[in-house]
């Protein structure tokens, strides 16, 4: 496989900064990167106490990276920069700005969320992103679930990303014209990825700044499961119109979706409402709804919670078929009431938001 800056970047993250405990991606010191062919590019800033640390710093960094099978050569360029003087007290540092001027012309940003895995929060967020094009808004979908990507075959959108003629990314165009920016474009569908917070931050501001949005009313974020450091990272970044929270009807999920619920009241972030999905299951032979999951449990959680509860979407074996073929049930049977269900979501979304 060719050389990755992920994989740069995690060998960079395990040689401790100069003068700190972290390593040089999680310290800040890593402010340039770029790969050609075989040769690495990378520029340092490190604090330099000592006049040997840079060398031993190169020294480390050059062994480090040469070590890597697909690398031949290593240009290194390191900055010294001398500590803050220990005596007084230190400024506070200036908050960095946050990636929402890196993205114009992006006018909201939605998460979709979810306190647990398997309740179909991806499944939420691609239909979605089409029912709200089909509405008349420019959409775009960005698969943030770096540990486990789906949207590239639940939206049909395959192929490989290209770039424009500032070396931006150019996402793939789904169904009703969704851009489509998934992390399964970037790694190989069979490779675990297995990065600490630094790297996801970096991956999430790649996300935002090197890809090449256009015009968008809405951007709608498809986040991991659960609290972690995407969710986290987002929300100190980015200026969200919103988050919604999807969850099944059982209680387990419930419980878990408060805690989502919470995290985002935390970092001061709107909630939009929850979508209950997976809420019932209508035989089609002879009608009766069995509620596999349980009944009522949303609307029990955004009552309790003084949320809205933007919809109930049906447990339908058409979503499962749909998802798989890259046609979303939104697009494959839009008169079902799956379907009718997700453009719910989508006009209460829309009149949240206005």
């Amino acid at each position: 496989m060719p050389l990755s800056q992920q994989t740069v970047l995690e060998v960079l993250q395990e040689i401790p900064a100069p003068g700190s405990h972290h390593g040089l991606v999680e310290a800040g010191a890593v402010r340039g990167l770029e790969i050609d062919g075989a040769t690495v590019h990378v520029s340092l800033a490190v604090q330099a106490a000592q006049p040997g640390d840079v060398d031993t710093l190169r020294s480390r960094v050059e062994a480090a990276l040469r070590a890597v099978d697909e690398v031949g050569e290593v240009d290194l360029h390191i900055q010294p920069m001398m500590p803050m003087a220990s005596s007084g007290p230190r400024p506070e540092p200036e908050k960095p700005p946050g990636w929402a001027d890196k993205i114009p012309g992006v006018k909201r940003v939605l998460a979709v969320a979810s306190g647990k895995g398997g309740v179909g929060k991806s499944t939420v967020a691609a239909n979605l992103a089409i029912a709200l094009a089909r509405k008349g808004f420019s959409v775009g979908l960005l698969d943030a679930d770096i540990y486990g990507p789906s949207q590239q075959l639940m939206m049909g959108a395959t192929g490989e990303p290209a770039a424009d003629g500032e070396g931006r990314i150019l996402p793939l165009e789904a169904t009703d014209g969704v851009k489509v920016m998934s992390f399964g474009y970037l790694v190989d569908a069979d490779q675990p990825v297995i990065w600490r917070g630094p790297l996801l931050q970096k991956a999430l501001e790649q996300f935002f700044g090197d890809v090449h949005w256009g015009e968008l009313d809405y951007l709608v974020v498809d986040l991991p499961p659960g609290t972690g450091d995407v969710a986290l990272t987002l929300c100190q970044n980015v200026p969200l119109a919103g988050a919604v929270i999807v969850t099944t009807p059982q209680d387990v999920a419930l419980i878990d979706a408060r805690k989502a619920l919470h995290m985002f009241t935390k970092l001061e972030t709107r909630v939009l409402g929850i979508v209950e999905n997976m809420a019932g299951f209508r035989c089609p032979e002879c009608g009766h709804v069995e509620h596999v999951f349980g009944a009522g449990g949303g609307a029990r959680t955004a009552d309790e919670l003084g949320l809205p509860l933007l919809g109930s979407v049906p447990l339908d074996p058409a979503v499962v078929v749909g998802g798989d073929a890259g046609t979303p049930v939104v697009v494959d049977r839009p008169d079902s009431a799956t379907a009718q269900a997700f453009t719910g979501v989508a006009d209460a979304i829309a009149d949240a938001t206005a």
